[in-house]
């Protein structure tokens, strides 16, 4: 009896040793998507490809996927903008007000929830741009969370209690969080949204085991009276003039980053100046480091290695923190270690992530703000009468962009991305002839018109690139505009997935819907590209030939977030997350009443399978 119950114990300490010795850790995170079986990161894979190994669900029997089975997420106020976790058989999400929760990826029954418990009615009103949420990371047995008030939280992975907690910011100086944070060599990357406020955007590293703060990089540089905080913003200073440190400058991180281990470097795309004009920032002619732009930083200091800015002078709400994507490619016979970003301009740029060096870059999507880009640098050619000031001018891409905050997929069999794309957004602008610097308020800074494109977008449809805050003025004739570049839209699509080629730039197919906001994909090797529709649909393509093989009415609509897919026990699953509930207005008061129009869609996260003959 007494060896049975040795061989037992050491039978239960190995089981035991092997769950840790697989809670994820730098090594997992670098072998991330390998296998397609789990979803450990944001991006699924170290480049942020959303690319699947797994093929049990293809182009052939897609048609067969039907419901596994459905959670609700409760009542938030919001759209649904985040990519579910998946590891160890356990579902990782958040939804609004960074309520995190845990679930049997089998079955969706839950495991366990928590509420951070923000101060609603005293937050809501800091908010630039939506009460969202657009991912998690997981570490060493950790969920890191996101809480929209300023919080870090990491979450203990099998229970949800609280491990440690860090404050990055605060809602009282006008900063939120909403982005996934990322993870590189035992630290948690993120940064903050909120550039239509008066602020100055920054990420931070914080040590992941203990919560305690690594390093901070300023995306502007602050009051030059004082010293810098490094010999990068003191190099951004030059390119700034007048009193900018008092209007903040903006250039916030609420989305786009990419790590890569070999290289050793984190890479973060900054937001717009603010006020949007550099007129009103009195930079004009100006490049203002380093808003709307990428930035590679060592991820053991925060040290800069290399900047490229896609959008010098930013004048036109040109936030560069798409998604970024690593990938290796041949261009021009030359195989080339790449970061890529359909960027929120119209252009798609393809550059050297080792030196920062620009390849090449075309418009995916109308553009008349610029003539093109210089070959040799990538520095835009702006046309003359994009530098608009108190006479309206209609310019393309408008603030919601061409593509947003809605992931792209790269698929290396095919060789294409697939952007969810507005390929003809537009928008009116002039500065407020009557600007005045608010403390504590939105000062965009321009003249929307009333009933026409040059209204800011809604917060909860424009991410995190406008808001409230504009003038507003009578609708007038329609405004001038420059001669248009890129491919042509096509009558009556406004919103497509673009199938686009990084090696020759150019397009190879394009099907309607989506559009930049709320239409996120994941491509597979079954040569499919999974899309969500923001009327509640969820479509999949071929991925050589764009041909739809599945149209699904999930039953939700509006903040649909991207589709993500896994594997346990043999079977493939697709996951979603859709739906708003009740919104509320950002004074916090009671929305009128409203009997006979639709009922708020319920939120609720969505898997689906093979319905098996």
């Amino acid at each position: 009896m007494r060896t049975k119950i040795t061989v037992l114990f050491i039978s239960l300490a190995g089981l035991l040793a092997a769950q840790q010795a697989r809670r994820p850790d730098d090594a997992a995170l670098r072998n991330a998507g390998k296998t397609g079986e789990e979803w450990l990161t944001y991006g699924l894979t170290p480049g942020e490809t959303r690319y699947s190994t797994l093929n049990q669900i293809n182009a052939g029997n897609v048609s067969r996927l039907g419901l596994a089975w459905s959670y609700d997420l409760g009542q938030g106020g919001g759209g649904q903008e985040a990519t579910p976790l998946v590891f160890n058989g356990t579902l990782y999400g958040i939804t609004n007000w960074s309520v995190v929760f845990a679930l049997d990826a089998r079955t969706g029954k839950e495991r366990w929830r928590w509420d951070p418990e923000v101060n609603q009615a005293a937050v809501r009103s800091k908010i630039c741009c939506g009460v969202v949420n657009r991912g998690l990371a997981l570490y060493q047995g950790m969920i890191i969370a996101p809480v929209i008030d300023g919080r870090l939280q990491a979450l203990d992975a099998e229970t949800g209690k609280v491990v440690w907690e860090a404050r990055v910011a605060f809602p009282q100086d006008y900063y939120t969080i909403t982005m996934a944070p990322r993870i590189a060599k035992g630290k948690v990357i993120v940064g903050v949204s909120g550039s239509e406020y008066p602020v100055r955007g920054f990420f931070d590293a914080f040590d992941a085991a203990t919560g305690r703060h690594a390093w901070r990089f300023y995306t502007v540089p602050g009051d030059p009276s004082k010293p810098f905080e490094n010999p990068a913003l003191k190099k951004a200073a030059e390119t700034w003039s007048g009193d900018w440190w008092k209007l903040g400058g903006g250039g916030t991180v609420w989305d786009g980053m990419a790590y890569d281990p070999e290289a050793d470097l984190i890479y973060v795309g900054t937001g717009n100046g603010g006020p949007w004009p550099e007129e009103l920032r009195k930079s004009q002619g100006k490049d203002n480091l380093y808003v709307c732009s990428v930035v590679a930083v060592k991820p053991d200091t925060g040290e800069l290695k290399w900047y490229f800015q896609m959008v010098p002078g930013d004048s036109w709400d040109f936030d560069s923190v798409q998604q970024l994507m690593l990938a290796d490619l041949t261009i021009k016979g030359q195989p080339r270690k790449v970061i890529m970003q359909a960027n929120k301009d119209g252009f798609y740029y393809v550059l050297d992530r080792v030196t920062g060096a620009f390849i090449t870059g075309q418009p995916y999507a109308k553009v008349t703000w610029a003539k093109g880009l210089n070959e040799a640098t990538g520095r835009p050619i702006v046309n003359p009468e994009a530098h608009y000031g108190a006479n309206t001018i209609s310019l393309a891409p408008g603030p919601g962009g061409a593509h947003n905050w809605s992931p792209m997929s790269f698929n290396p069999a095919t060789g294409l991305v697939y952007i969810p794309t507005a390929t003809s957004s537009s928008s009116n602008y002039a500065i407020d002839p009557n600007f005045t610097y608010k403390p504590g308020q939105s000062n965009i800074g321009i003249v929307r018109i009333a009933g026409g494109p040059g209204a800011a977008p809604p917060p909860d449809i424009a991410g995190a690139g406008a808001g409230p805050g504009a003038a507003s003025q009578p609708a007038a004739a329609a405004p001038l505009s420059p001669p248009a570049i890129g491919p042509a839209p096509v009558e009556g699509q406004r919103g497509v997935l673009l199938a686009w080629d990084p090696v020759t730039q150019k397009e190879r197919w394009r099907t309607p819907g989506g559009g930049s906001i709320g239409g996120g994909t994941v491509t597979t090797a079954g040569n499919l590209v999974f899309q969500v529709i923001p009327d509640g649909h969820l479509v999949a393509y071929s991925a050589d030939k764009g041909e739809k093989v599945l149209d699904v009415q999930t039953g939700l609509s509006g903040g649909m977030g991207p589709p993500i897919t896994y594997m346990i026990d043999g079977k493939q699953y697709v996951t979603l997350m859709g739906g708003t509930g009740r919104v509320i207005p950002r004074d916090g008061t009671a929305p009128p009443a409203n009997p006979t129009g639709p009922a708020p869609v319920l939120p609720k996260l969505l898997t689906y399978s093979l319905r098996i003959p």
